[in-house]
């Protein structure tokens, strides 16, 4: 397997420096790409990379995936407008343990000569004085080379400035590249094309420092047809992490992937061959209606990430919520299933006492939960025949709830419309 050619086909490949591809061609090479630990989790904005080191494993090659506990203390000014703020070390280990968890369900850390191995650089920066840093690597890169830098000309020219912290990050991060090209043999950083100044950075330090050769490449960033950003959802970013991120929520976001979209997600998030993929895309635009490649997008990389048991409870969940299963099959379920089921739907508490005692649907929806912002708005809504409690269409606002409306002597499941889910938990 051609590691270059793989990427290239797939529509993955954005930059890469001369003489990388010949490189690759002479046998088993290590590369790495850095992941931000500002969170306890990846999402699915990481997604390009990680696949990338999967390519890279797949080809033979020596994967790196470098978690930045010092760089992650700093913060890298590339595609920001302002300084993010800076983690504590405790922060920083709790995520770097959790981002590592996750990884390891993407690379094989147990093959061998090309297993993959997880750095962090806060092991090779935690005793490196500041002033054996300006000496030892500052020197060798002028103010005038860093200051042409895309990342640093934007940030400069607007409105917030740059600090010295931020400044110095491409340094940091060529440093790192240095470290691990000196004792792990690296000889290839990756990254996203936003990544690409950081990058050369670290082969330009390689080359000055110690006249060594060091390569870069770097994929595209993503982003949907319609030019939006990939990855955001009106409740924010998909998480990989099932309790930021429910399976459900996890598979409705690869699922609800325009066609257009999907033609090129496939590709790029999952490993099926280019015969398969033309197969399903020849099928899918002889029926729409199908959406064979959502689906199989959706099934491959929710197995990848929440495993078989993931991927069927999102299924069964799916049918559930827009399916014509009707409200008794809560039924069926456990209270911990029924709690499953609804794991990405925003949920209220409410005293069991209260509901004995009976409430109007507007004291429901919008007094004792704010599934409803005010009574005004639920009644509005009531009248225009788009609220639901356990499936049933409520009347008036003015309709009564009480114990014998609850599913599994605790459960009432409100909508609003088709497809907005509430639980209301009644304990």
């Amino acid at each position: 397997m051609n590691f270059v050619e793989e990427l290239r086909w797939r529509g993955m490949l954005h930059d890469i420096m001369p003489g990388t591809e010949e490189l690759l061609s002479k046998g088993m090479a290590s590369g790495y790409i850095g992941f931000d630990p500002t969170a306890d989790s990846l999402h699915v904005g990481h997604l390009t990379q990680i696949m990338t080191l999967i390519h890279f494993q797949r080809a033979g090659h020596k994967p790196y995936a470098l978690v930045g506990g010092a760089t992650g203390m700093v913060g890298d000014p590339s595609g920001k407008s302002q300084e993010r703020n800076l983690l504590s070390e405790d922060v920083l280990q709790h995520n770097l343990q959790s981002v590592k968890v996750q990884l390891e369900k993407f690379l094989d850390f147990n093959t061998g000569a090309n297993s993959a191995q997880m750095v962090n650089n806060y092991d090779w920066f935690k005793n490196f004085t500041f002033l054996d840093f300006i000496r030892d690597v500052g020197k060798h890169l002028t103010v005038n080379y860093m200051m042409a830098k895309d990342s640093v000309k934007k940030r400069l020219a607007g409105d917030t400035g740059m600090s010295f912290t931020e400044f110095t990050y491409q340094l940091v991060q060529g440093y790192d590249f240095y470290y691990l090209w000196k004792h792990n043999n690296c000889v290839l950083q990756m990254g996203g094309s936003d990544q690409w100044g950081n990058i050369v950075t670290g082969t330009e330090l390689i080359r000055r420092k110690d006249q060594g050769e060091a390569y870069a490449l770097t994929t595209q960033l993503i982003k949907k047809a319609d030019g939006t950003k990939f990855g955001k959802t009106e409740s924010g970013a998909v998480w990989l992490d099932a309790k930021r991120t429910s399976p459900y929520q996890f598979y409705q976001f690869w699922l609800n992937t325009t066609d257009l979209d999907a033609k090129a997600y496939i590709r790029i998030f999952t490993l099926f061959e280019l015969d398969a993929i033309e197969a399903m895309e020849a099928e899918q635009d002889a029926a729409p209606h199908t959406r064979v490649l959502q689906k199989a997008l959706a099934k491959d990389i929710t197995i990848r990430v929440h495993g078989e048991d993931g991927f069927e409870k999102a299924v069964k969940s799916t049918e559930f919520l827009f399916g014509n299963t009707g409200i008794e099959f809560l039924n069926e379920l456990s209270n911990d299933e029924v709690t499953a089921l609804f794991s990405g739907v925003p949920n209220y508490t409410i005293d069991a006492k209260e509901l004995a005692a009976g409430l109007n649907a507007a004291d429901l929806l919008a007094g004792k939960t704010a599934i409803f912002s005010s009574k005004g708005e639920a009644k509005k809504m009531i009248q225009g025949g788009g609220v639901s409690i356990n499936r049933n269409k409520i009347a008036t606002a003015e309709d009564m709830f009480t114990i014998t409306n609850l599913i599994n002597n605790k459960y009432l499941v409100a909508q609003k419309g088709k497809k907005n889910y509430f639980l209301i938990i009644v304990e």
